[in-house]
């Protein structure tokens, strides 16, 4: 158990309407009863004069007490709602640091605490790390339902159902026959475990968070001066790419993060597909095929029969207001007077409902995807098991992987990265 008292702000810098100040650890009520000379009842807000330690008032603030171990940290947990001027935060920041036994926390410790008082599990803190970083609805939607125990549940679930499997395993073992120990599994248990394997496979196939973190990736592609940039800036909002009538002014990719409906895109313009004998263009034009090879999507500005991959790709015309229509387009488009745009907005909301996480699934990191990878490999190994010895140890092995979902096993040289990417007060 800690033995030190840490305390940070844990609201944004000021100047703010409101300051917050956390104090955790076993000298929290001390804390309280040396600022506002009495402790309020535990989860009750009390408006309290704060002083510092020669007498001087501090602020009139609000303080809340929160008796360990029922609490966000586990431990002793006190709060201070100050007003949130810089002076007034300085001042009690510099009276909490002369109080025997408080130090100043470190980045990511309040939640560090919780996670090592069992309060939190590793899913759900990687969850508010999500949630502290979410820039889009999608991203903020999994990081709540990461950091409210979501993926915690369904491990547990697929946690109980191998245990009822041991059990049974256990069970053929002290009572089976010499010689006769695989036919006293309970009928259908092999079918049982492959049906679990089926069943965390699904898990396993749906889209990671990485593509929510990172985007979907949408590449702009066709011949030179066919209106890529214009789009990009278009769909971006602003002016991320170089635009010009001249043709092949874009020579390298040109990334811009940004929403679209809720969801995180990453578009990306590229140089114009041509043979070229300048030596910066042609490395510009090579880079664009490769692009291509690695988009989710591709907005294609060429002729539709030259567009390199259909399935992936949506026929844009662009310059509708200058050009003809294309009946072979799926849509057309004008960067100048915006025809067309909300229904390419429309489609691309549509193509990425299909790569993104669904409303309601568990987005999972690549961390807990080879964690319950290699649950579903051990599980594998005791449908297939023909000692029961072996079929018992590939179980437990199973577990152990799923326990590292939760941080109950195997995670220690990842949890100081983890908590050292929040922010103090967190």
């Amino acid at each position: 158990m800690n033995q030190d008292t840490i305390y940070a702000l844990s609201s944004g810098s000021p100047p703010a309407a409101i300051a917050i100040v956390r104090v955790s650890g076993p000298a929290a009520d001390q804390a309280l009863l040396i600022l506002a000379g009495r402790l309020p009842e535990p989860r009750r807000a009390t408006l309290a004069t704060l002083r510092d330690p020669s007498g001087d008032v501090l602020d009139t603030a609000l303080i809340l007490r929160f008796p360990g171990p029922d609490s966000a940290t586990g431990e002793d947990l006190a709060e201070l709602h100050l007003h949130g001027g810089r002076a007034v935060v300085a001042g009690v920041l510099e009276a909490l640091r002369g109080i025997a036994g408080l130090r100043a926390a470190q980045p990511g410790e309040f939640t560090r605490r919780a996670f090592d008082n069992g309060r939190i599990d590793l899913s759900e803190a990687e969850g508010l790390a999500d949630l502290l970083t979410a820039e889009t609805q999608s991203q903020r939607r999994n990081a709540l339902a990461l950091a409210g125990g979501a993926l915690s549940r369904l491990v547990e679930r697929w946690q109980a159902r191998i245990l009822i499997l041991s059990a049974q395993v256990e069970a053929a073992l002290d009572f089976a026959d010499e010689g006769d120990v695989d036919e006293s599994l309970p009928a259908g248990w092999r079918d049982s475990v492959a049906a679990l394997v089926e069943e965390i496979g699904e898990s396993l196939a749906r889209p990671g968070v990485e593509r929510l973190r990172d985007g979907v990736r949408v590449v702009i592609a066709g011949p030179p001066n066919t209106g890529k940039s214009s789009l990009l800036n278009v769909l971006a909002g602003r002016e991320a790419a170089i635009t010009s009538a001249i043709a092949g002014t874009t020579r390298d990719l040109v990334e811009a993060p940004t929403a679209i409906g809720g969801a995180p895109f990453l578009l990306v313009d590229t140089a114009g597909l041509r043979d070229s004998a300048d030596e910066i263009e042609a490395i510009g034009v090579a880079r664009a095929r490769d692009s291509l090879a690695a988009a989710d999507l591709i907005l294609w500005l060429g002729a539709p029969a030259d567009c390199p991959d259909r399935e992936r790709a949506i026929l844009v015309q662009s310059k509708a207001d200058i050009t003809p229509p294309d009946l072979a387009a799926d849509v057309s488009v004008s960067a100048t007077n915006g025809a067309g745009i909300d229904r390419l907005i429309t489609m691309l909301s549509d193509r990425a409902a299909t790569l993104l996480p669904q409303a309601g699934d568990v987005a999972i990191n690549s961390r807990h995807r080879e964690a319950i990878g290699e649950t579903t490999i051990f599980l594998s190994h005791a449908a297939e098991a023909q000692d029961p010895i072996l079929a018992s140890e590939s179980l437990r092995q199973a577990r152990r992987c799923l326990d590292r979902v939760t941080g109950r096993a195997g995670v220690e040289d990842m949890l100081d990265a983890l908590f050292g990417a929040f922010c103090i007060g967190k």
